[in-house]
């Protein structure tokens, strides 16, 4: 079966930059006590786990959860970002895998953290995305999703590797709810706020959990 065209993009821009990609959001959340406050949130409902970060990158969150007493691995597209996590957290888990491709087993997890990772996927496709986030979820388990809130395709061509092209979508906070219930997660919280320091958009949250 022939790869879909955004997960060969997708992952051809992140293995350019996985040596580079620690360094830059290492200080991602220091300013941004909202990310902070749904993040704690979550940690607070999926107890101890087990919880996959899918879309790892290299590993910040998943190193996160962890020290929070949360049973969390990594899942990343990019094997130059999965050799990198391990390379930073050599004590916990990665996986090279995609969102709708990571082979859980049903009902195996607590929870699903999803941070900025669906913005790389069309919205046509989303429902996929959720449907297996439900499959892979204990009933009352718990996702935690972040992205950017809009209603539009980008065009990403770095200036430093111009081959290096691929897509992120902005998705409108509503919409993305819609499709969540649709697949059995019911929506339990959202926050939307305003564009941060070198940002462009306003930012979206979503808590769900598995009905």
């Amino acid at each position: 079966m022939t790869e879909p065209s955004h997960l060969a993009a997708t992952r051809a821009a992140y293995d350019d930059m996985a040596d580079r990609y620690a360094e830059f959001i290492k200080t991602d959340l220091v300013d941004k006590p909202l990310d902070r406050g749904m993040l704690a949130a979550f940690v607070e409902l999926v107890g101890t786990g087990p919880v996959a970060d899918l879309g790892c990158g290299t590993g910040r969150l998943t190193a996160y959860l962890n020290s929070e007493g949360v049973s969390a691995f990594g899942v990343d597209l990019s094997p130059g970002m999965v050799a990198e996590a391990r390379r930073l957290y050599p004590g916990l888990r990665f996986d090279v895998g995609s969102l709708t491709g990571s082979k859980l087993e049903d009902g195996s997890l607590d929870g699903v953290l999803a941070w900025y990772s669906i913005i790389y996927t069309p919205p046509e496709l989303l429902a996929d995305v959720f449907a297996e986030f439900h499959r892979v979820l204990a009933p009352g388990g718990h996702v935690a999703l972040a992205f950017k809130a809009g209603d539009e395709r980008r065009r990403i061509r770095r200036p430093d590797r111009r081959k290096v092209t691929f897509d992120e979508y902005l998705l409108e906070p509503g919409h993305v709810a819609e499709l969540m219930a649709d697949a059995g997660l019911r929506v339990t919280a959202r926050l939307v706020r305003e564009p941060g320091a070198g940002e462009e958009e306003p930012q979206a949250y979503l808590l769900a959990e598995k009905r």
